[in-house]
């Protein structure tokens, strides 16, 4: 019975029992074959004997006729080749494996679509059946499968097709689907139990932390205490002096009462520490023990990929070895069921791709059987998984070339790549190096999957490769999903957790250090701009309260690299996390929720996502400014904002203004002049009528409809000289209309001054 198997079974069906039993089984029957094509083993022979005559007994209690005769030929040709009467050659093992897939297909059915299935595959039953009983008694062995078999996984001519799916269609099924297809309702439920457990011994652990306040709490009763009974001590001693028995006598009655309730105290402070420290352990062990349920070999993801090697090559006229090594390994479930597709992908990739011909292999100087490995081990606190493969690799020159043919880099710029950045084209989505397109590669949808997939997860993907030796892929995961080690901040006076592998640091950013430049703000690290994003604004939380040094959390990487405000870092701790619920749907930038040691409910941010709403919020040119603008030197000085979409206008004005003292900043167009001016303290606006997204003449009655604006005087500098122009102008609300073909220097500065006066305030 399979770990994932609750140890009480009178709660299922004799068919629920089949279906545990075949599943098992037919693992079983599957690497042993797979095994028997490598070397003949008896051991094995007998495990796969044992298995057929398994499924052949638990079919016949639950009256699945046709499944006990496919059994029993199975176990017949089993028999005979114990007995040395038949070898188990590749093309037996086709036959054999086709048997084994319709008895998996079978295990795989609820109970109300197994009479159906059998009714509807009957035919195709008997003639696998056939062909079994066939093997068993034929001395020779069967026609030779030919090279140039079509391209998908499925067994040599002479075998019955088996029905469903191919290992590949099935690794696409999410895994809620295929826990169903396989009957996996016992394996689901186990996973739910599991994630109510951890959530218990999660909260187990707060509230033994929440003990601790308690004790502080006594701790400073304690002292208080401690300071009365000084108190009580000068007391007498002053009383001592004093020549009044009676008086005296009282004085050391109290001194004598006070003593045992400070012993009292002691006693019960250190009784209370203890518990805490037992609690703390027990239910930590608790969490421990929860996620080691949670763990699973790594074998119980990936046992169906040799057969899936196996077909593939044989499919393509290859021939490939494939080992498996740390099949020990513990993995957390759900990370080996989210990844399962991805590493079906990249074995696809090497045997396809990278897996030369045996007539190919042999003139390089290779042996005629190509070689893939995959191993799983834990290093540095996390799973590395590696896949390498003996083939012809990637060539450089070839990514190169396609590059520069879909134009995703010029020559120049193509041919100053290093090898490691051309392989990182392989990522991308649609880019495939395959000329034709089968029905196993060359539509594109490649190791931009992978790459998601692992991201989703956390993780990274980095790849290696060799020409004419090899290609070698490593993927780096956290060790679980269910305990994240986050950074825990106050964004807009709420708790909101980073996860630690998506923090690259934290920084403190003073006032000075940060910069402006088409109303987006920056400051250097490392000799790198990084863009400044408050997170109260991307979490829609409100405005952040000024601050003279604001500390920020630098997330992302290359050119989506930003530094995200928070109001302070409380914290880094281990969380549990839990699930929201799906009623809620996919909530925008939040992955999961958790609690933390204080019993505080804490929302863990989805990094990916909230570099996605950073970048929205940058298109639409609504970021709010980070940058103080009530330092006294400022204070000092009027602020005009200049709004115009020509680089050159809106820097001639804005030197001109700085010139005379005044403090500008600048929008590239309407939008951007709306956003920003509402989001500072203004004392003139000077914009340009025509530019894209909103004109000049929109954001002027804009500004004047608005409540707190209206009072805030505006000029218009634009090329238009009509006077329906400037009449449209004044009419939309402009203070002073100016022509940029007749203002010189000293026109644009009058004008400002007519307006709002000298800079000083």
């Amino acid at each position: 019975m399979s770990q994932d198997q609750p140890g009480d079974l009178s709660q299922y069906s004799m068919l629920d029992l089949f279906r545990m039993e075949a599943e098992a089984q037919t693992q079983i029957l599957t690497d042993g074959l797979l095994a028997q094509e490598r070397r003949s083993d008896p051991a094995a022979i007998e495990a796969m004997m044992r298995a057929a005559h398994s499924i052949k007994g638990a079919a016949a209690i639950v009256g699945l006729d046709l499944i006990v005769q496919l059994a029993h030929g199975m176990e017949d040709a089993f028999i005979a080749a114990q007995h040395g009467k038949l070898k188990l050659t590749p093309n037996r093992v086709d036959v054999l494996l086709a048997a084994v897939d319709l008895l998996l297909q079978c295990a795989r059915l609820g109970e109300a679509g197994i009479e159906a299935w059998l009714a509807q595959n009957g035919a195709q039953i008997r003639q696998t059946m056939d062909a079994v009983r066939g093997i068993a008694f034929l001395p020779e062995p069967l026609a030779a499968a030919p090279v140039a078999a079509p391209p998908v996984p499925a067994p040599a001519p002479q075998a019955p097709a088996p029905a469903p799916a191919p290992p590949e269609a099935e690794a696409a099924i999410p895994p809620e689907a295929a826990a169903s297809q396989r009957g996996g309702q016992p394996a689901m439920k186990a996973a739910q139990n599991f994630d109510s457990l951890l959530s218990l011994a999660s909260e187990a652990r707060i509230a033994a932390h929440q003990l601790h306040p308690l004790i502080q709490g006594l701790q400073r009763h304690k002292r208080n205490q401690s300071s009365l009974f000084a108190a009580l001590e000068d007391l007498h001693d002053a009383i001592s002096r004093i020549d009044d028995p009676a008086l005296k006598e009282k004085s050391l009655l109290a001194l004598q009462r006070s003593q045992p309730l400070k012993q009292f105290m002691l006693e019960h402070i250190g009784s209370m520490e203890n518990f805490e420290r037992r609690q703390l352990t027990s239910s930590q062990n608790m969490v421990d023990e929860v996620l080691a349920l949670r763990m699973r070999p790594f074998r119980d993801g990936v046992q169906h990929f040799p057969r899936t090697v196996r077909d593939l090559a044989r499919s393509l006229g290859k021939e490939v070895h494939f080992d498996i090594l740390g099949e020990d390994t513990l993995v957390d479930r759900d990370i080996l069921t989210r990844i399962e597709s991805s590493l079906n992908h990249i074995l696809r990739n090497a045997v396809d791709h990278g897996m030369e011909s045996p007539a190919d292999r042999i003139a390089a100087g290779k042996p005629a059987t190509g070689s893939i490995v995959m191993e799983a081990r834990h290093r540095a606190g996390m799973l590395n998984i590696e896949i390498a493969d003996d083939g012809r690799g990637v060539d450089p020159e070839k990514i190169r070339r396609t590059v520069v043919e879909r134009k995703l880099a010029s020559e120049q710029m193509a041919a100053a790549m290093s090898e490691a950045e051309l392989l990182q084209f392989l990522f991308l989505p649609a880019f495939s190096l395959k000329e034709g397109i089968t029905e196993i590669s060359g539509r594109g949808v490649g190791l931009d999957i992978v790459h998601d997939a692992v991201r989703q997860q956390n993780g990274t993907v980095h790849i290696e490769s060799e020409p004419g030796k090899g290609f070698r892929t490593s993927i780096t995961l956290p060790l679980t999903q269910s305990i994240v080690r986050a950074l825990v901040a106050d964004i807009g006076g709420e708790a909101y957790a980073f996860p630690i592998v998506k923090v690259e640091r934290v920084v403190l950013v003073p006032q000075a250090a940060i910069h402006t430049l088409e109303n987006k703000q920056f400051f250097e690290l490392a000799g790198e701009h990084v863009g400044l994003v408050s997170g109260a604004q991307v979490l829609e939380l409100g405005n952040m309260a000024e601050q003279e040094e604001l500390t920020a959390i630098v997330i992302g990487s290359g050119a989506r690299r930003y530094a995200l405000v928070v109001d302070r870092i409380r914290c880094e701790q281990s969380l549990a996390v839990q699930a929201i619920d799906p009623i809620f749907g996919k909530m925008r930038d939040i992955s999961a929720a958790a609690l933390l040691d204080d019993g505080e409910a804490v929302l863990i941010l989805d990094v990916p996502d909230l570099l996605l709403s950073i970048e929205k919020l940058l298109h639409e040119g609504g970021l709010a400014q980070m940058a103080r603008t009530d330092l006294a030197g400022r204070r000092r000085m009027k602020r005009i904002l200049v709004v115009d979409d020509s680089l050159t206008v809106r820097e001639m004005e804005r030197k001109l203004l700085v010139g005379r003292g005044f403090e500008v900043d600048i929008a590239v167009d309407g939008i951007d002049g709306w956003n920003v001016v509402r989001s500072g303290d203004y004392d003139l606006v000077i914009t340009d009528v025509d530019m894209p997204r909103m004109d000049g003449i929109e954001l002027v009655s804009l500004i004047k409809k608005d409540l707190q604006l209206h009072k805030l005087p505006v000029m218009i500098v634009s090329y238009k000289d009509r006077p329906e122009d400037r009449a449209r102008g004044l009419a939309a609300g402009a203070d002073y209309y100016l022509t940029k073909g007749s203002f010189h220097d000293e026109t644009l500065l009058d004008a400002v001054a007519d307006l709002i006066g000298d800079a000083a305030r």
